[in-house]
């Protein structure tokens, strides 16, 4: 049954933000552009539920998109960072927590011999690139279309997340200069890569992408297509690097690297390696990474890297999901909710098609399947906006945009997908 939704205060607080914040938001798909209506403004949240500030609640499946994968405000971490507080906010200097979780992560990823903590994912691709290009002593990059690394200038290119969501062109204020040196292929296209490589012989630094899309809506590898950019990387003298700022700890314990077998030669992190709170890393073989200053030439740096609070955070994250069970309960509760959707929108009579691998998911309004952005794109938006407004008035959370992933947390429970399942029912049969 529909609840009244009244959302008074999100309203006249969104009104105030939109004259002193372009658009009313810090991130444009907050903006709820792509859906309609207004957005949702946020009182507090805990473990799979959020409370917004007219008091309504919802199951949440954006999860701070990405990194409540212990559900929102765990208890051991929020007692962890009141310690941790009480020791200061900031250092700008060493700490033995950046060895900690440093250790934690080069433990588990296997394509990172060392690492550096930055403060956000886009700082983390921004710094891969530089490092992939002192390496490698070459300009040029491939990435994937539908393919989001971050708002840095040459990524900025046939990307994914907001671009893709606002239908934004390459962004005004991106010089053709800097993006002439990145290169774009649709992803699951190898002989596409193929081509790129024989047509700038010995010019291309490396690859970049997401191993799983998350920022074109969830698309998986096709089999073969991550062993297949192994080869050709190494055949080319170049670098393959995954993002997996999404899916680092998420997918696996060890990221899409673990779970697939493939070992890139460097990896970018974010979002769960913070607990919640800003932060960013970039790792890899230790012969790459001494290209970083103040081991090697490459200049990077930051002022709260590596701060106390995110390192605190992030290693009692990692405790967390070290627990026996952890991967196979987001994988139980995720393939249920992923399942149901595709056979409610089956059974309504609506063209779907879904997916997910752990706490990760995705459901499109196509017939399907979704190999690359293209594919993606021919989704039904108009339909997709109704079904999420259908959903927020029933208390479900989604992510407010056709071409993003959802996330599930150790905190949401059967109960907790029953009822988003029968509130889809409800939406998918008015549709």
């Amino acid at each position: 049954m529909t609840i009244p939704l009244i959302t008074t205060k999100s309203e006249e607080i969104f009104a105030a933000a939109q004259k002193i914040m372009p658009g009313g938001v810090n991130s444009p798909v907050r903006a709820f552009k792509s859906v309609g209506g207004q957005p949702i403004v946020f009182d507090r949240v805990k473990g799979a539920y959020a409370w917004d500030v007219d008091g309504n609640q919802y199951i949440d499946y954006v999860g701070s998109w990405g990194p409540a994968i212990c559900g929102h405000a765990h208890p051991d971490v929020i007692n962890a960072l009141k310690a941790a507080l009480e020791k200061g906010t900031s250092f700008g200097a060493p700490c033995v927590l950046e060895n900690i979780l440093a250790e934690m992560v080069i433990d588990a990823v296997p394509s990172i011999e060392m690492v550096r903590f930055v403060n956000s994912g886009t700082e983390a691709c921004l710094s891969v690139l530089r490092l992939m290009r002192a390496f490698t002593g070459r300009d040029k990059l491939i990435k994937f279309e539908g393919c989001y690394h971050g708002h840095g200038d040459m990524f900025l290119v046939k990307a994914g997340s907001g671009v893709a969501t606002l239908g934004l062109p390459d962004s005004p204020g991106v010089p053709k200069a800097v993006t002439s040196t990145t290169l774009t292929a649709p992803y699951n296209d190898l002989e596409a890569v193929k081509q790129l490589f024989n047509e700038n012989p010995g010019e291309i630094a490396g690859v970049i992408l997401e191993p799983i899309v998350g920022n074109a809506g969830f698309i998986p590898p096709d089999a073969g297509f991550l062993e297949g950019l192994r080869v050709l990387t190494r055949e080319n003298g170049a670098l393959l690097v995954f993002d997996e700022v999404m899916t680092g700890f998420r997918i696996a314990y060890g990221g899409v690297q673990e779970k697939f077998g493939v070992t890139p030669d460097l990896t970018t992190l974010g979002k769960i390696i913070g607990g919640g709170l800003p932060v960013g890393a970039y790792g890899g073989r230790r012969d790459i990474m001494s290209m970083v200053a103040p081991a090697g030439p490459m200049y990077q740096a930051g002022t709260l890297s590596g701060n106390p609070l995110a390192m605190t955070a992030g290693i009692k994250t990692l405790e967390l999901l070290q627990k026996p069970g952890t991967y196979e309960y987001l994988d139980k509760i995720t393939k249920k909710l992923s399942n149901g959707l595709l056979q409610i929108a089956k059974e309504t009579g609506h063209a779907a098609c879904s997916g997910q691998i752990s706490g990760m998911f995705g459901l499109f309004f196509t017939e399907g399947p979704v190999h690359n952005y293209e594919d993606a794109k021919k989704s039904d938006l108009a339909k997709f906006s109704r079904f999420h407004r259908g959903m927020l008035e029933r208390g479900i959370y989604l992510a407010p945009s056709q071409f993003e992933a959802g996330f599930t947390s150790l905190a949401h429970t059967d109960e907790d997908i029953d009822k988003t399942l029968a509130a889809a029912r409800e939406v998918m049969s008015s549709l």
